[in-house]
Order: structure tokens, then sequence, then C-alpha cells
């Protein structure tokens, strides 16, 4: 592996873009053969409103930057959005946008326009934050541990399955990932040389931050223990005399406090014009005058805090992992899909960069793996990999892989001074490094074949660890599936002649977009008349979403890579309760958790398909609402 600077020079860049191009072609390839996923419905309507009326009365539990992003190119292109529409006038209200925003997102994606286009252009934009992400991580990486290491952090982020599989989708994840990095960089930036220049794009970037998705209030965490950290194991940057060293905090207090200022008000501004429009009726509840002035000025503050408090009453959702349901969130969810969903190459590049490292601490005490100058950076990076991962672990809402992204981010930079440190070893005389430099450029070119080998079903992806079992009996959502697959569904209906297809998807939308012999279909509820019929049935609903494991005795066929499965039914159905049958009613499992409200797809399809039925099913809502808590409420005066 040693080549000459002039070699490095040139082979280097092309490696970049090389690997950049790989995951372009990989990610977009893969995006462009799926429907449009369940989130994305919702996010992309609201953006495209936002842009066209000022108004940010959807989708409020996350905020706005990366639907505007996606929604950019749509709106320059003449996007059609019919604000007439019910589904629009409806959604002036916090609870009543949380049912609207499916029903408008549905139809400005599939009605009004031309769903296979309109989602390619509100995708690019995401693919390109991707790669933009990409970038500046072989940038920080090469600060770390030289082009080399750059490029080992790059490959590992341009090959991992769970990137190429939500990087191009509007969803807020990647912005809120790639704004949150740049947050770190600059804080350091500007923890080492603070001015006015520093601080402003320290401001900037967290802003940005704040913009993309609520869980980026972490940083303010991250903030206090970053700085606590510095007290408890110093830097060199550290003055030493105590005088000196309170006049050099204290200046940094200020300029943290100033871009934490300024990134409020860019947050504000931006808030101020996107609802510009937005009626300020819901200000009544309190009970602020009404004097037009004062009512737009609250608005953004008002918007955000709803934003806010929608985010954590949808924060706690029940979660399904490794063969078993939990009411809520566990602590070990995110470690096991870690295991479970990264290439087995990554976590072998892992294992070689900690083993490395524990070896030249013993063996090189000299040695510096990180380069002067950036002792603050590599702080940065792990104690927010730290603070993170423990918010993760803690937090109540365990639903996919793609909340885990940063921590995903961060253990690729940390991976960026493995070449550095076995070069060292190896000049030491360790004989061990020779073979651990080849591993590991053996293991990068491992993960990309993996990456290939796997196009384009990354979304059910898991290495095997999983010991041969199924996704749909160990992990959840989208996982496994998020109703990307629909033209898979498609593409099967259309090979086997068929005239209708039963179909129990993983989402909200009305499945006949994409394939028009679709009926939807509950496999908990099977009718006589299904006898004999093909079921196509996202892995999803097999155990999580639904009950459904007895339709595995018949037989079927994997559909996109294990996302979903077709079934042939028998020419009878068995009795529910059967032992070969499906559940009784007891037994139930209802998507998404919504256990209180029957099967929710059939309400907001009923409301996708007739806007007008909003009102009425809202109302409908509400009472079943307000029995529960009156059951409930018995049954505590009876205890």
């Amino acid at each position: 592996m040693k080549l000459t600077a002039r070699s490095q020079v040139r082979l280097i860049p092309v490696a970049v873009v090389s690997l950049l191009l790989l995951m372009a072609l990989l990610a977009g390839g893969a995006a462009l053969r799926q429907s449009v996923t369940v989130d994305e419905i919702a996010h992309i309507g609201a953006g495209v409103s936002y842009l066209q009326k000022l108004d940010l009365r959807l989708n409020e539990e996350h905020p706005p930057l990366a639907k505007v992003l996606a929604a950019l190119p749509l709106v320059l292109r003449g996007v059609n959005a019919d604000y007439s529409n019910v589904s629009w006038s409806f959604s002036n209200g916090m609870f009543k946008a949380l049912l609207g925003e499916w029903v408008f997102g549905h139809w400005v994606i599939t009605r009004w326009n031309d769903p296979y286009s309109t989602m390619v252009w509100a995708r690019a934009p995401m693919l390109v934050l991707t790669l933009v992400l990409g970038y500046l991580i072989y940038l920080f990486g090469s600060k770390f541990g030289g082009p080399w290491g750059g490029l080992l952090s790059l490959c590992a982020f341009t090959t991992m399955p769970a990137f190429l599989a939500f990087g191009p989708l509007v969803l807020t994840d990647i912005p809120v990932t790639l704004f949150s990095l740049l947050t770190l960089w600059a804080l350091a930036i500007m923890w080492r040389s603070p001015s006015r220049a520093t601080c402003a794009k320290f401001g900037c970037a967290l802003a940005a931050a704040l913009l993309s998705k609520f869980s980026a209030g972490l940083l303010l965490v991250f903030f206090v223990v970053f700085i606590l950290s510095l007290r408890w194991r110093a830097v060199p940057d550290v003055p030493a005399d105590k005088a000196e060293r309170r006049r050099w905090r204290r200046t940094r207090w200020r300029y943290l406090a100033l871009g934490t200022l300024m990134a409020a008000l860019i947050v504000y501004a931006v808030y101020l014009v996107l609802s510009w429009n937005e009626p300020s009726d819901s200000l009544q509840l309190l009970h602020v005058p009404a004097s037009p002035v004062l009512r737009r000025l609250l608005m953004p503050p008002w918007i955000f805090l709803r934003g806010l408090l929608a985010f954590s009453f949808l924060s706690s959702r029940p979660t399904f992992i490794l063969g078993h349901a939990y009411s809520h969130g566990v602590w070990f969810y995110f470690p096991v899909l870690f295991l479970l969903k990264c290439s087995l190459a990554f976590l072998c590049l892992l294992a070689i960069a900690l083993a490395a490292a524990a070896v030249a601490r013993q063996r090189l005490a000299h040695l510096n793996a990180i380069p002067k100058g950036l002792e603050l950076h590599w702080r940065a990076m792990w104690i927010y990999l730290l603070v993170y991962t423990a918010a993760c672990m803690l937090g109540r809402m365990d639903i996919s892989i793609r909340h885990f992204s940063m921590s995903l981010v961060l253990l690729t930079l940390l991976l960026a001074p493995l070449p550095r440190i076995l070069a060292a070893l190896q000049n030491s005389g360790w004989f061990p490094a020779r073979i651990m430099t080849w591993l590991t450029l053996l293991l990068a070119i491992t993960s990309v074949v993996t990456a290939a080998r796997a196009y384009p079903y990354y979304f059910p992806f898991v290495n095997s660890l999983s010991l041969g079992r199924p996704g749909y009996d160990l992990f959840n959502d989208s996982n496994l599936d998020w109703n990307q697959s629909l033209p898979e569904a498609e593409r099967f209906v259309q090979r086997h002649g068929l005239k209708r297809v039963l179909i129990d998807e993983y989402g909200f939308s009305d499945p006949t977009v994409y394939v028009p012999e679709a009926q939807l279909w509950n496999c908990q509820k099977p009718s006589p008349s299904d006898a004999g019929e093909w079921a196509i049935v996202s892995a999803g609903m097999i155990r999580d979403g639904h009950n459904c494991r007895w339709l595995l005795q018949y037989p079927h066929e994997i559909l996109a890579g294990g996302s979903m499965y077709a079934f042939q039914l028998a020419s009878s159905i068995p009795s529910p309760g059967a032992l070969d049958g499906p559940p009784l009613p007891q037994n139930y499992r209802e998507f998404g958790g919504f256990s209180g409200f029957g099967d929710f797809r059939l309400v907001l399809l009923t409301c996708v398909q007739d806007p007008n039925q909003l009102e009425p099913t809202l109302q409908r809502m509400k009472k079943m609402q307000e029995a529960m808590m009156a059951a409930q409420q018995s049954k505590k005066g009876k205890k």
C-alpha cells in the first residue's frame, strides 16, 4: 500500500469521486424503482404548501428545512396543488393537520401530479445532501487520518445499506445528520479560535440543524457535556494559568451564547416567513390580543412549540425486536439493529480500529493519533457519539435504523485514524500491523462488493449474524419495508397475469396508484371469498404490524429482497383461532399500534379516496377516544 506522494495525489481524488458516484448510482437507482414511502407522503405535500402558500399548518411535528429543500424543484417546475380541496381547509389546526396532511400529501403526489416524476424531483435534493455529507466525511476524515483515513471513512459511509436506503428519501434524518456534523466541527473551530466569523458559521450550522429535526435539540445537551469534559480532561489549547484559563472559558461561553442566539433568530426568521399566511386563530388558546402584528410576531415560537409538543407526543411507540413485541422502546433496540443491519465488513473494520488503537497505546506512547490542533474536533465527535447513542438507547421511539444515522456517521469518522496508526505500528516493527493493513484494504473492498450485491434492496438488508432468520422475525417498520416495494408487487402481478390481488401494505397510501389490480386487505381478517387468491403481504405485517404467521404454511414467493411476500391462499380459509388459521380478535396486532381505532389504514384510505370524510372521521375518532377513556376511568373506579 506504499505509494509515492505523486501517485496519492492522482489516486485519492479518483477514488473519492468513484465512491460518491457509486453511491449516487446505487442509492439513486434503488430510489427510482420505489414507490412513495410512508413519511414522504406527508413531507412532500407539506413542503410544497410551505413554498406555495407560506403556511406551515401541515406536518408541524417536523421542522421545515428538509421538506422545503425537497419541494423546491417541484415548485420551480410548477407542481399542481389544489388549495380549494377539503384536505387543505380541514387541516387548519394541529390535531386536524395530523390527519389531513396524509390526505393532502397523497393527492399532491398521486392525483394532481404524476407520482413517478414527482418522486424523482423531490428525492433529487435529498440525494445531493447525502453526497455532500459523504464529501464532508471524507474531508473531516482526512483531517484526522490523512487522505487514506478520509477515504476509508468515505468508503464505510457510501457502502452502508442504511444510507443507501434512506439517503435519497424525503426525510429529516440525513439533513439533521449533515448539519449536526457541521455544527460539531464549527463549534470546535470556534472554541479554538473564537471570532465573529467562527461564531457566525457555528450559528448558521446550528440553525440549519434545528430547522431539520427536533432531535437536534440534543446538541444543546452536548454543548454542556463537551464543556464539562474540558474541565475533566483539558486539551493542549487550554491555558495553564488559572486567571487566564477563566478568561479563556468566559470568552468561549460568550461566543457560544451569541452563536446560539443567532441560530434562534435564524430559526425564528424562517418560521416567520414560511408561516406568513397561516391563520393565527390558534393563538386564541393563549388569550393573545387580536392585534394582527402581535399575533404574526408570536406565530413562529407558537408553531415551533406546537411542533415540539406533537413530536414529544408521537415519540413513544410500540416496537418489535428479535421476535418480541414491546409497548415502548427498549434500550437494546439500536445496538441489535447496529449489529444486524451494518455489513460485517464495517463491523470488522471497527474491531480492527479498536484493536490497533489499544496496541498503539501500549507500544507507541509518543504517537499522537490525532494531528495537533484537532484535539477539540476529535473530542466533539466522540462526545456527541456518546450523547446521541445514549439518547437513542434511553428513548421510547424505536422504529428504525435511520434514527441512528448520526451515530453511524460518527463511527465512520472514528475509522479515519486507522491507516495512520497501522503505518506507525508497522514502522515500529510490529509484524501484525502489515496483516491488519492488508485486511483493512480487503474489508474496504468487501464493503463495496456487499453494497453492490444488495442492490436495489437496501431496506431489508441483514447480515449473516441473523443466522438465516427472516427479517420479519427480527425487526420492524422501515428496517424491513416502508411501502417502497409496490412497483415490485405490480411486476409480480403482471408476471402472473393476475386480474386481482390482495395487498396488505405497510403504509397509508392507496395501493392502486402503483398496483391497479390491488384490493387493500387485512391478513388477520380473511373472508371465505379470498380462498385461492394471491395475497401480497408486507414483511412488516407478518409479525409486527399484523399477526399473520399462519400464511407461511402456503406456497409463497419473496419479493423485493424480503420486503414483501406473495402467498397463494388455499382453496378454503381455515377458521379463526384454528391451529392453521388466522388469529382470533384478541390476538390481533394493528399497524402503528393504533389498536383503539382498528385498522387505521382503512380509516385513512377512506379519507384519501374522499377527503369530505375527514371531518366525520375525526368526530368518530374523538368519540372512540372518549369511550376508551371512560372505560379506563370505570376500571380505575372499580379498583
